[in-house]
């Protein structure tokens, strides 16, 4: 146990508030040494890390960013190759407003990144608009996927049964859409039960992206709601993992999306909101690992 004097924990606490950048950005740099990731760059910015010989790469939801898996990397990465980008629009990737961010672009935009990276073949998994993504990479490219793990995935009508989505069609406005640096409490809230602990500088780095991205957000969010519904059959191996207490989709998708899905296997996770990897790291990793043992088995 590392003991900290009172002026060490004043100090850190008066770092954390006067230079929430700077404090971000050594945190972010330590969790990602803890998992075994390095900072990298192609057509897009990613993470990388791991010794295993298959590959397994990670596309985050709306408004999140590479960094949604880097905790839960830390069990991942003694096994697999882990690759996990930032999509256009989000994270440190590029901003263009005349681009198109619909599924169908994400997806290619997702393809030409791992043929750059000379990967031909991987375990593909996302959450949330990720897990969409995911997916429709999976229809469209079979032969490149070897299983999905799809945690709270969007892409079926019954994910969208849910009154934020409601809301969404009457007023053009959500909660993943941050207008103002108090609406990030507010995202939070609606994204997770069981809330990790986040100090004052990533909430506030967090939050001054989110704002600063809030028009084009916006824009994207059009285009995905817009996108036509995933088709079936997706004849890939599949983890549907979606947490019983999510308010930004409904766990009435896990049945919709099992449907599409016919060698899948649904995990409901009690407790847990929309962001089962930050909010239990270890236990979606554990259950991850064993559907591939089961798989291999």
């Amino acid at each position: 146990m590392i003991l900290m004097t009172a002026g060490t924990v004043l100090a850190f606490v008066m770092f954390n508030r006067l230079m929430p950048a700077r404090a971000a950005h050594i945190g972010m740099a330590l969790e990602r040494k803890r998992s075994r990731l390095v900072r990298k760059h192609a057509s897009l910015p990613y993470l990388e890390g791991g010794s295993g010989e298959e590959v397994l790469v990670l596309v985050h939801g709306f408004g999140g960013d590479k960094d949604n898996f880097t905790r839960i990397a830390a069990w991942l990465t003694p096994h697999y190759r882990v690759i996990i980008p930032d999509l256009p629009g989000f994270g440190e990737a590029r901003r263009d407003t005349d681009a198109k961010h619909d599924m169908a672009t994400q997806v290619e935009n997702l393809r030409s990144f791992l043929a750059e990276l000379g990967v031909q073949r991987c375990h593909l998994g996302g959450n949330s608009m990720g897990g969409f993504i995911a997916s429709e990479y999976a229809a469209r490219h079979p032969q490149q996927v070897a299983s999905l793990w799809l945690l709270d995935p969007a892409g079926t009508d019954a994910a969208l049964d849910l009154p934020v989505f409601r809301d969404y069609q009457a007023s053009g406005q959500m909660p993943l859409l941050v207008r103002e640096p108090k609406d990030m409490e507010r995202l939070l809230d609606h994204c997770m039960s069981k809330r990790p602990f986040f100090p004052y500088c990533v909430k506030h780095q967090l939050a001054r992206r989110a704002v600063a991205d809030y028009p084009l957000h916006v824009q994207i969010m059009k285009e995905l709601v817009g996108s036509p519904r995933l088709a079936g059959p997706i004849e890939i191996p599949a983890l549907i993992v979606w947490g019983t207490e999510d308010r930004i989709l409904s766990p009435q998708g896990a049945a919709a999306m099992q449907g599409l899905m016919p060698r899948s296997e649904v995990l409901m996770m009690e407790g847990i909101g929309h962001l089962p990897m930050l909010e239990a790291p270890r236990r979606t990793a554990r259950d991850f690992l064993a559907f591939q043992r089961r798989l291999s088995a």
